[in-house]
């Protein structure tokens, strides 16, 4: 199976964004994010399988150095696995199901954590590392999807396309930043995988991630699959230069598994397919309870 990459027979468009875009023409950009409903992206979203492309998500993320700093500097993936999980979950779900008041508060949860996170070369308030990193959310959600339930029409895969851009504005990311269409998305994206060479810190962040002694047993036992899966995911630049090995045996397997996937998951209930965005969804519920 090949890495994440740009969909086949992506059409070229010169026209406005008319769903998010139009709403922030005559609103604030923050009452667009609140009162938006998403619901091309909650396609992709509310299926649970996507949260197995969080370590492929974090090491493309962290390949783009501001944003590698940034974590190393003050994140703890080896202490705080689980919190770490929860906060991206919490953030994703929220943003595409949430009312307008929990929309706003994790907006506001985002953007006081962001504000500590500052350092020589970079800040988590920088538009364009925001970008990089909601880009990697809508490139792993929809990757993970089409792999087990098949491509979406140009039609459909568009519209999802534009209603991520609410993944991205939510963090502060201009309207006007995230590019046009999934033809410019994909060229921004690819020039940007080519430009990454990784930095030593996002180096001991995927060292961390993959072979952490600290994270619950839970975690440990699945870290062999994931390490089989994230290597057969990434670009094969970001694949070696994390030192990922694949072979032919591996992927034997992967494809296996793969199989396997395509052919159990679609046909689960959809409260079971869905269970991450409810647990998630009431968990950031009873803490703003708790909180009021």
């Amino acid at each position: 199976m090949a890495a994440i990459q740009k969909t086949d027979s992506v059409p070229s468009t010169d026209t406005a964004r008319t769903d998010t875009t139009s709403v922030s023409d005559s609103k604030s950009q923050l009452d667009a994010i609140l009162n938006y409903e998403p619901k091309g992206a909650q396609i992709i979203v509310r299926e649970g399988l996507i949260l197995a492309g969080g370590v492929v998500a974090i090491l493309l993320q962290v390949a783009n150095p501001g944003v590698g700093a940034g974590v190393y500097d003050h994140s703890n993936f080896v202490y705080r696995p689980v919190e770490r999980l929860r906060t991206t979950m919490t953030y994703i779900y929220c943003i595409s199901f949430g009312t307008p008041a929990e929309k706003a508060a994790i907006v506001n949860m985002v953007h006081r954590a962001h504000s500590t996170i500052k350092g020589p070369n970079y800040s988590a308030d920088d538009p364009k590392l925001q970008l990089w990193v909601a880009a990697t959310l809508y490139a792993v959600g929809i990757d993970l999807y089409e792999r087990v339930f098949g491509c979406f029409s140009n039609k459909v895969a568009e519209r999802i396309y534009q209603d991520c851009s609410v993944l991205a504005t939510a963090l502060g990311v201009p309207p006007e930043m995230w590019p046009a269409d999934r033809s410019a998305f994909w060229a921004y994206w690819d020039a940007q995988i080519e430009s990454f060479e990784l930095t030593d810190e996002s180096k001991s962040i995927a060292n961390d991630l993959f072979y952490s002694k600290r994270a619950p047993i839970w975690i440990r036992a699945g870290l062999p699959i994931i390490r089989l899966l994230t290597a057969e995911w990434l670009p094969d630049r970001l694949r070696e230069g994390y030192g990922l090995k694949t072979s032919k045996r591996r992927q034997r397997f992967y494809t296996v598994f793969m199989g396997l996937t395509k052919a159990i998951y679609p046909h689960l209930p959809r409260f079971v397919r869905e269970f991450p965005k409810y647990y998630y969804m009431r968990d950031m519920r009873k803490r703003m309870k708790d909180v009021a």
